[in-house]
């Protein structure tokens, strides 16, 4: 008789934990992406509506045969979140149509200020990344609530606004999206400016890009365009649907991503500056290397005097709006 097949050892492989706190239309669809995509291996939902999260872990569970191994769980209890790597924090009022993103700031800081400390009980060392808009005052608030070195804790950024920045220049040069590689820089919101002169596009300069057949070059007029259309690409879409949710899910997943797999990718994340060009003590984004310590450094990516001057009224108005705030 043949001996009973002994169970194989347990793997020594260590497993990774994703945190989302709020269940809303940005966290649970950055749940199902990180899912998707398996950036984590646990990914757990916080928020303080338990119905809520707990219909949000049943419907992700469900579909859990369709996606790599993983597990879900959620809970309006902070403990949820215990040992996670990465907490990414989606929680905020929703922005509403015609409102700006710095018009949240009070109640979003309100509520950074309520759940951040139980989330550094259960998790102090976790890499924390801020959704929530306006994302560059909040992180800015989270950094001064937490105590927190900013390698650890910064914002996801204009790492959406540039997927959208080269969907738009792919879509009006006819070339795949992947192939674009540009930068939005400063504010994740109005002052928020495109990095032109260091953008390419397989390998040419954006600048002395000439098109091709059936397609124009991208003249002065064509990228004032498309700057203005990624600037407003939030708030139609919030006009149209209440809530964007999809590209800012992936983004974050994206973000994730690049800390769990220890990737140095470069992102143009929303970090504290310190004597970058002259700009001091203030989030905003301009790419930065992105790995498994967080937020590991920026790039000094050329500047040309028009993008300079950009990104400095982008730091006075950034500043200005965290003094009104207290910070």
């Amino acid at each position: 008789m043949n001996a009973p097949v002994a169970a194989p050892p347990a793997s020594s492989r260590s497993t990774t934990k994703l945190a989302i706190v709020g269940a809303g239309a940005v966290g649970s669809t950055m749940a199902y992406a990180a899912l998707m995509r398996g950036a984590a291996r646990t990914v757990a939902l916080l928020d303080i509506n338990r119905a809520k999260v707990q219909a949000e872990v049943l419907d992700l569970r469900h579909g859990l045969e369709f996606m790599p191994p993983a597990t879900v769980e959620g809970s309006d209890d902070v403990a949820v979140c215990a040992g996670a790597d990465v907490v990414v924090f989606t929680a905020g009022a929703k922005q509403k149509p015609g409102q700006s993103r710095l018009d949240l700031a009070e109640s979003t800081i309100g509520l950074v200020r309520t759940i951040l400390p139980g989330l550094l009980d259960v998790a102090p060392d976790a890499t924390y990344v801020m959704v929530t808009n306006p994302v560059d005052i909040v992180t800015y608030a989270a950094l001064k609530v937490s105590g927190l070195p900013p390698h650890q804790l910064f914002g996801s950024g204009t790492v959406l606004d540039s997927s959208r920045l080269r969907h738009l220049v792919a879509e009006h040069c006819g070339v795949a999206v992947q192939n674009v590689h540009a930068y939005i820089a400063g504010e994740h919101g109005d002052s928020e400016i495109p990095l032109w002169s260091s953008a390419s596009i397989g390998g040419v300069p954006l600048l002395e890009w000439q098109g091709r057949p059936g397609f124009g070059p991208l003249t002065a007029s064509v990228r004032e365009a498309i700057a203005h259309d990624v600037v407003r690409s939030a708030y139609t879409i919030i006009e149209g649907k209440g809530a964007t949710n999809y590209a800012v899910g992936l983004a974050g997943s994206r973000i994730v991503e690049a800390i769990l797999g220890d990737e140095r990718r470069v992102l143009p994340v929303s970090t504290l500056l310190e004597n970058f060009y002259g700009i001091d003590d203030v989030c905003l984004s301009v790419p930065a290397l992105v790995d498994r310590r967080g937020c590991d450094g920026r790039i000094d990516v050329p500047l040309s005097n028009d993008e300079y001057d950009g990104l400095k009224r982008s730091a006075t108005a950034l500043k200005e709006a965290a003094r009104g705030f207290g910070f």
